[in-house]
């Protein structure tokens, strides 16, 4: 499994950091994972920034956003699983995606209906893709 994650901004709560870097250490066990930090700037000028990043990239692209679909952790864990190519996941800044970030995406994905800041996104995304990976493997983390 690959995955790729492009954010913009880099962590500032060193408490977020460490464990959102803990769960992408433990994904490492079950995939490839790549982090490509992008720059904070105005909307505009991030979605250029991410477009960029995104045209190097053959695989499915997933937004982050709150209009996007919202899963189970076990129907992410099926949608990694069927995938046979990188999957790249996109977390814009505090103020939002572009509107052509979304409409590159192949999938618009919602954590929830609640509005979280965007580090702590990041935080529940890295979390979310070790759960997914250890429901694939038969891992015990997950307890539904």
């Amino acid at each position: 499994m690959l995955i790729k994650l492009v954010v913009v901004g880099k962590w500032k709560d060193r408490a977020l950091q460490a464990r959102g870097e803990e769960w992408l250490k433990w994904l490492t066990a079950y995939a490839r994972v790549e982090v490509r930090e992008l720059p904070d700037s105005t909307v505009e000028k991030e979605g250029q920034a991410i477009l960029r990043e995104l045209s190097k990239e053959r695989g499915k692209i997933i937004v982050l956003t709150e209009e996007g679909r919202e899963f189970t952790s076990s129907e992410l864990a099926a949608r990694l699983g069927a995938a046979d190519c990188k999957q790249v996941f996109v977390i814009g800044g505090p103020y939002g995606l572009a509107p052509a970030v979304k409409a590159r995406a192949d999938l618009l994905w919602s954590l929830s209906r609640l509005t979280f800041t965007h580090e702590l996104a990041r935080l529940l995304l890295c979390e979310q893709l070790f759960r997914a990976a250890t429901i694939l493997h038969g891992g015990k983390y997950h307890n539904p």
